[in-house]
C-alpha cells in the first residue's frame, strides 16, 4: 500500500519484535470493515446487535481489570525529566524501550498485526497530522475506522516522508501490573501493551491529540487542547466560535452538544457542535485569528447518566453505526442498557451486565458502584456526522473562528457564575489555576480542590511550566486573539443545592460572553476579573430572580485569599519551570484581594 521506507522499515522492526502470525492493511474500506466486524463476532469479541433497532452497532466487554485509562501507567519519556517535568511520570527513554522490548517480543504470536494509517484532522488540511498504529486488537481496528479518518489517502498524503507519528498496541496478556501507556516525543511515538480499554489503545484520541501533539505544537508555533469546539448560531444566521475546557464530570460533552432552552430556539437560536473533546489551534495569517479544529472524527462517550433529557443529540449519535463497550446486553431485544438511560432496565433473566455475567436490576444500589450493570466508564463509540447537531464547518480545511475561549471547574462557593479574564496574559493565568472540588460520585474525600489546568493535567506531553509559557508566547502571535473567560455551572447554596439550573440554560451565559466579545455590554471589574452586571444574564421563563444572579456573580475574597495559598502550593508542585509571569499575576489577584 506504500513504498515509504520509514514506514516499511519501521513495521518490520515492529513484527521481527511482536512475530504475529500475519499482517493485514486496513485501508478503510467498508467491504473490509465489514468482515472484521463479521470476525470479531465470531470469535466472541463483539456481539451484533439489533439491526432493526440500532443498525451497525455492536457492544464489546474489556477485561474487568482494564475499564479506564490509567495515570499511573502513562509516561513521558523524554531525555531528562526536567522535560516531562513533576506532573508526569517519568522513565528515560532507553530503560522504557528495554523495559517495552521485553513484553513486546513474541506478544503477537499466533495472531495477526493490523497496519492502520490514519489522519487526525481532515486529510490534506494544514491541521492534518499523519500516524500509523500497529495493534492486535480488531476491536482497536473498529474504533479507530471511527474515531480517526483512515484509509490509502493517508499513506498517499505522507507520500515519502518520515513526518508521521509511530504507533505501537499489544493486548499481550492484559497485564495490570505490566500495563505501559509510554509516549517518546522526541522520537514521534508512542507504545502500549496489555490493554484493552479505548483509552489506552485508540492512539490517536490522548497519546497522540494531546500528549504529542502539545509537544509538537510547542515546537511548531501552534496548540493542542482539551477542549470542546460549538458554534452559536443567532437569528440572523451569523455564527460565533466557542472553545471550552472542562475537567471531567464538569458537562463538557452536555455543552458540546447543547440544545437552547425553547425560549431561546422560537427566537431562532441553534448550537452546532464542532467538537467534543479536543481542539487544535492555529494562528490564520489572513485575518490574525485563532481557528480551531477537531482532530477526530468520532465520539468517544461515557455512556451513565447519557439520555434523552441530558443529552438528547448525544443519544441520537449512538443509534447508528456505534461500538457499545461495558454496558449492559439486553438479551430479550438484543440491545444495551445502562444506568440513567431510563428507567427500563431488562427485567432479570434477560439482562447481562458489562462483566458477562446475569444481572438483577432489583440489586442495583445507586451507593454501591459493584452493583451497576454498566461500568460507570463505559463507552460509546460514535460517528460525529451522525450527530443532530453536527456543524457544517465539522470538515472544514482551515477550521474555525475563536471568538472566546471558556475555562471552567466544579466549585461550590469559589467561582462565580462567570467572569472574564483582563487580557490573554492574565486568561492564561486563569487558565492555569483550573480547579474542581471531590463530589460525593469521586473515591475519598467530598470538597477536596484538585487543580486540573486547562483541563490538560493528565495530558501534557511535556513540563506544565513549559506548557503555560507556550501558552503565554502565543499570546504575543495572535494579532486578533479570543477573549478569555471562566465558568462555573455548580455553585451550592448552603444546604448543597445548585443555584443555577445548568444544561440547556448554560446558553444565557454563553450569549453574554459572546456579547462581551463583540463589545455589547459592560461589566465590572473585580479583583478577579470582569463580572456581569446581573441584569446583563438573560433570564427569561426562568424560576429564578434577579438577585440570585447578583449571588452566583458575587466574589468571596475569604475563599479566594485560602485558594490563593492552595494555587501557591500547586506551583510549588509543578516546580521550577512556572513561568514568573504566572507568579506575577498570581501575587497582583492577592493584592487586589487584600486592597
Amino acid at each position: 500500500m506504500t513504498n515509504n521506507k520509514y514506514v516499511l522499515s519501521w513495521i518490520d522492526e515492529m513484527a521481527a519484535m511482536t512475530q504475529p502470525d500475519k499482517i493485514v492493511w486496513i485501508d478503510g474500506s467498508e467491504a473490509q470493515a465489514e468482515a472484521l466486524r463479521a470476525e470479531a463476532c465470531s470469535t466472541g469479541e463483539m456481539i451484533k446487535l439489533n439491526q432493526e433497532i440500532l443498525p451497525n452497532c455492536y457492544l464489546h466487554r474489556t477485561a474487568i481489570n482494564d475499564v479506564a485509562r490509567v495515570e499511573g501507567r502513562t509516561f513521558i519519556c523524554t531525555p531528562t525529566k526536567e522535560e516531562a517535568g513533576n506532573i508526569n511520570n517519568w522513565m528515560a527513554p532507553d530503560e522504557m524501550y528495554a523495559k517495552l522490548k521485553a513484553l513486546y517480543t513474541g506478544s503477537m504470536k499466533g495472531r495477526t498485526m493490523y497496519v492502520i494509517p490514519y489522519s487526525m484532522g481532515v486529510v490534506g488540511s494544514d491541521f492534518a497530522k499523519y500516524g500509523i498504529e500497529l495493534t492486535d486488537s480488531i476491536y482497536v481496528v473498529l474504533n479507530m475506522l471511527i474515531m480517526t479518518r483512515v484509509g490509502t489517502n493517508v499513506l498517499e498524503a505522507l507520500g515519502d516522508s518520515p513526518d508521521y507519528i509511530k504507533g505501537l498496541h499489544a493486548r499481550a496478556d492484559i497485564d495490570e501490573e505490566n500495563r505501559y501507556i509510554t509516549h517518546f516525543p522526541q522520537d514521534n511515538t508512542i507504545m502500549s501493551v496489555n490493554s484493552g480499554y479505548g483509552g489506552n489503545v485508540l492512539l490517536g484520541k490522548k497519546c497522540f491529540a494531546l500528549r504529542i501533539a502539545s509537544y509538537l505544537g510547542r515546537k511548531e508555533g501552534w496548540m493542542a487542547e482539551h477542549m470542546l469546539i460549538l458554534g452559536v448560531e443567532y437569528p440572523n444566521g451569523d455564527i460565533k466560535y466557542v472553545t471550552a475546557a472542562f475537567p471531567s464530570a464538569c458537562g463538557k460533552t452536555n455543552l458540546a452538544m447543547l440544545i437552547p432552552p425553547k425560549m431561546l430556539q422560537e427566537k431562532g437560536y441553534k448550537v452546532w457542535c464542532v467538537g467534543d473533546d479536543i481542539a487544535w489551534l492555529r494562528v490564520n495569517k489572513e485575518d490574525g485569528k485563532l481557528y480551531a479544529v477537531n482532530p477526530e472524527n468520532g465520539f468517544f462517550g461515557v455512556a451513565p447518566g447519557t439520555n434523552d433529557k441530558s443529552n438528547p443529540n448525544a443519544l441520537a449519535t449512538t443509534m447508528r453505526d456505534t461500538i457499545f463497550t461495558n454496558v449492559v446486553h439486553d438479551t430479550k431485544n438484543n440491545t444495551v442498557w445502562w444506568e440513567g438511560l431510563n428507567d427500563n432496565p431488562p427485567a432479570p433473566g434477560n439482562a447481562i451486565d458489562w462483566k458477562g455475567n446475569p444481572w438483577d436490576c432489583t440489586k442495583y444500589d445507586k451507593k454501591d458502584k459493584s452493583t451497576c450493570g454498566a461500568h460507570p466508564n463505559s463507552r460509546f463509540t460514535a460517528l460525529a456526522q451522525n450527530c443532530p447537531c453536527i456543524s457544517s464547518e465539522f470538515n472544514s480545511l482551515k477550521g474555525v473562528p475563536v471568538s472566546a475561549i471558556v475555562f471552567g471547574g466544579r466549585r461550590a462557593k469559589t467561582a462565580p457564575l462567570v467572569y472574564q479574564s483582563t487580557s490573554w496574559q492574565n486568561g492564561a493565568f486563569v487558565g492555569s489555576i483550573m480547579a474542581s472540588e471531590t463530589t460525593a460520585a469521586a473515591a475519598g474525600a467530598v470538597g477536596v480542590v484538585r487543580r486540573d489546568p486547562m483541563a490538560m493535567r493528565p495530558f501534557v506531553g511535556y513540563n506544565m511550566g513549559d506548557y503555560w509559557a507556550h501558552w503565554l508566547a502565543m499570546g504575543t502571535k495572535i494579532p486578533n486573539p479570543p477573549k478569555i473567560f471562566h465558568v462555573n455551572w455548580f455553585r451550592t447554596d448552603d444546604e448543597g443545592h445548585f443555584i443555577w439550573p445548568g444544561f440547556g440554560d448554560n446558553m444565557r451565559v454563553l450569549l453574554w460572553i459572546l456579547d462581551r466579545c463583540e463589545g455589547k455590554v459592560d461589566a465590572d471589574i473585580t479583583p478577579i476579573g470582569y463580572v456581569p452586571k446581573a441584569e446583563d444574564i438573560n433570564i427569561e421563563g426562568l424560576d429564578i430572580t434577579l438577585d440570585t444572579i447578583k449571588e452566583l456573580l458575587t466574589v468571596d475574597k475569604e475563599s479566594w485569599l485560602a485558594d490563593v495559598e492552595n494555587i501557591k502550593e500547586f506551583y510549588a508542585q509543578v516546580g521550577d519551570a512556572v513561568p514568573q509571569t504566572m507568579y506575577d499575576e498570581l501575587a497582583a489577584l492577592e493584592a487586589r484581594l487584600k486592597a
